[in-house]
């Protein structure tokens, strides 16, 4: 089969000149994707480097002494030689996954716990769990009243930072992000122990640390598994969803969109009944 397709003629519609601009045209557009990425990517940094900056500056005068560690570096603007750009779908990231690293996009989905429907979902270029609260917080808004009142939020250690903790707290929500691994099998001794004293006019991610410490606060947490992670498990082993079938960001998001409503749809049937 190889050899007859090497020997066989070319189809008289192929016009290879005008494929090779094609590519070229294509690869020439990648060129300035990268660019365009790498100026992004260079204010964000230099934005953070200057916040850095300032916060060292603002600990040596509060305390009269030279902050301990190395100080910021600055980065560097431009390409880097690991910077690319997909030619079959350019919205797609480069992203972390169990078999290495995919191009991939990353998809959302906020679910209640207590009837495990999907009431907010939206697709993401970023890699970083950290940068998804606040869209997810701007997703809740438009939800219905007759629906209630999010008041608290659950989401493992990859979505934790100060800022996230500050703007669930800022619309009223209760957050519990944990800043890391939490411990499993604890010692019966530490089971049963009274909960620590609130602390005296905490802020928001030490008040945040002190409930997720608190009987209440780990039983409240532990329900995150048994919420979103079984549905996420189910859409992909159940319904079958490994991979996103089209491509560009706008064609995902529907594709996901259309995911979550057969999911809530089933859901509805099996609360119905």
């Amino acid at each position: 089969m190889a050899e007859a397709g090497d020997t066989a003629p070319l189809p008289q519609e192929m016009d290879i000149p005008k494929e090779l601009r094609r590519r070229l045209e294509r690869i020439a557009a990648a060129k300035v994707e990268i660019e365009e990425r790498a100026r992004g990517r260079f204010e964000k940094e230099q934005a953070e480097y200057e916040q850095r900056l300032a916060r060292r500056k603002a600990k040596e005068e509060r305390t009269g002494k030279k902050p301990g560690g190395r100080p910021p570096q600055p980065p560097s603007g431009g390409p880097q030689s690991k910077d690319q750009v997909n030619l079959t779908d350019e919205d797609s990231r480069i992203m972390p996954s169990c078999g290495g690293f995919e191009q991939s996009y990353n998809a959302q989905a906020g679910v209640d716990e207590a009837t495990h429907l999907i009431v907010e979902r939206h697709i993401s270029q970023q890699s970083n769990d950290k940068q998804e609260v606040i869209p997810t917080l701007e997703g809740l808004q438009p939800l219905p009243e007759a629906l209630g009142k999010v008041d608290k939020l659950l989401a493992d250690t990859g979505y934790f930072s100060n800022a996230n903790v500050r703007a669930c707290e800022a619309q009223g929500i209760e957050p519990y992000i944990p800043e890391g691994r939490q411990e499993h099998n604890l010692p019966l001794a530490e089971r049963f122990t009274d909960d620590a004293p609130a602390p005296q006019a905490p802020t928001a991610p030490e008040a945040m640390r002190h409930r997720l410490k608190t009987r209440e606060g780990k039983a409240l947490y532990s329900r995150r598994k048994s919420t979103v992670e079984t549905v996420f498990g189910i859409i992909k082993h159940v319904q079958g969803l490994r991979q996103f079938l089209l491509r560009g960001r706008d064609a995902v998001a529907g594709e996901w969109n259309l995911v979550c409503i057969g999911w809530d749809l089933r859901r509805l049937h099996a609360l119905d009944s």
